[in-house]
């Protein structure tokens, strides 16, 4: 098994009720879901890989096989058929003695009602696993209060679950999983019984948790908005079967069928889409060492206004305006660094669209896209922007219009004038 894969599902089938083996059987030929008499599918061919470090969210309607998916993915429901590898191990098929031991020390879970201890306080709600593996009070105890301040505890160790609100209990159920110290976390349905605010708290919090930590999560989940939210990737279930894997934006602009596509239809965009999934190439780019004949030549032949200005390793420096150059140009300077802006205002690739309105309505240019190291690699107009979101092109068009490029016959009539350098340079720039 690589070792960048943390948990690997193959062929799984979960089948209810009598002649369990026979179903799979009558499944695997084609029988539907509800003709299989006694028996009852809840999972059909399940199959998929965990990365390390990864949230992975299985997400469906109820009835669709999420919940008893998980389960099967720790042994709590043993698998009619297919099998289940954690770190390398299969879990499918081992002894209970070694499932069990399994359980204590390669992957723990968080399940939707806290399942608390009331008599015991939160710390010792938070050690229980811990001591189930036989570590000593004192050994645990440190433990259980390291995670506890993680969680956002801190000072409610002497608790009991009864004195806690929802989200107070759900972070004790969350600590208790994480003080087991497993790579692989199972989260069933966790925050769904959590007022809204609550929720989207819990929700920040894990993501928080994630980048501090480093765990493998499996999340469920019936709310798309939390799955496009928290994953890394998602698995959408219906009736048994996975339908479709992907990144959030994937799902959303790339659904496999009608399915994925109606459950999808009402989704926050804004918040899913990045700056990334929507950028166009950047034509209008100019090289620091180009001089102005060579920008102002380009500007006309892509008819714009204005340029990025780019280093050789296309890191951003700035932008500029044509009758900025045109004026240089008229001087017969050679050096376009005096008419080069600084504000170019580019964003991260990863930025959510939700966040590109007001850059894109201070930006005097098409939006720039850079990445991790600052180059530019795309643009995103005005107008792809809202029409990514579902507006009308033609309006977004004339809702903050930008400065019209000059003349064409100006600009001509000048470079037409240049000699020498002026001739070279707009060779560069074809």
């Amino acid at each position: 098994m690589n070792d960048a894969i943390a948990l690997k599902a193959e062929g799984l089938y979960k089948v209810f009720g009598r002649n369990a083996e026979a179903a799979v059987d009558k499944l695997r030929a084609g029988t539907p879901r509800d003709q299989l008499g006694g028996a009852t599918a809840a999972v059909i061919d399940a199959s998929f890989e965990v990365m390390r470090g990864e949230i992975f969210v299985v997400m469906g309607l109820s009835g669709s096989g999420k919940s008893t998916l998980i389960r099967m993915l720790n042994g709590l429901h043993p698998a009619t058929t297919g099998s289940v590898e954690i770190g390398g191990e299969p879990i499918t098929a081992t002894s209970p003695k070694r499932l069990r031991e399994v359980r204590r020390t390669k992957v723990s879970m968080v399940f939707q009602h806290f399942a608390l201890l009331p008599h015991r306080t939160v710390i010792d709600n938070v050690a229980y696993g811990l001591e189930i593996q036989g570590m000593g009070r004192e050994e645990r105890i440190a433990r259980a209060r390291k995670v506890t301040e993680i969680v956002g505890l801190a000072g409610w160790e002497e608790k009991h679950p009864g004195e806690l609100s929802g989200g107070m209990q759900q972070r004790v159920g969350l600590a208790r999983a994480l003080a087991a110290d497993t790579e692989v976390l199972l989260m069933d349905e966790a925050f769904s019984a959590l007022d809204p605010l609550i929720r989207r708290g819990m929700q920040d919090q894990l993501l928080e948790l994630q980048t501090e930590l480093g765990k493998t999560i499996i999340f469920i989940t019936h709310d798309l908005n939390e799955a496009m939210y928290i994953g890394d990737r998602i698995a959408v279930m219906r009736d048994g079967r996975i339908v479709q894997i992907g990144t959030p934006e994937e799902i959303l602009t790339d659904p496999a069928n009608d399915y994925v596509e109606q459950f999808v239809q009402d989704v926050d965009r804004a918040k899913v889409l990045t700056a990334e999934s929507v950028m166009r190439p950047a034509r209008a780019v100019v090289h620091t060492g180009a001089g102005p004949r060579a920008a102002l030549t380009l500007m006309r032949d892509e008819q714009v206004a204005g340029a990025y200005v780019v280093n050789r390793d296309r890191s951003i420096v700035g932008w500029v305006r044509d009758r900025d150059v045109f004026d240089l140009v008229r001087k017969g300077s050679t050096d376009l660094t005096p008419a080069v802006k600084p504000d170019h205002g580019a964003v991260p690739a990863d930025t959510a669209l939700a966040d590109l309105f007001i850059p894109s309505l201070e930006a005097a240019l098409p939006l720039g896209v850079v990445d991790h190291r600052d180059r530019l690699v795309g643009v995103i107009p005005r107008v792809t922007l809202l029409a990514a979101l579902g507006g009308e092109p033609e309006a977004a068009a004339t809702a903050s219009p930008r400065p019209d490029p000059l003349p064409t016959e100006m600009v001509d009539q000048l470079l037409e004038s240049a000699v020498g350098a002026g001739a070279a340079d707009a060779k560069e720039a074809r």
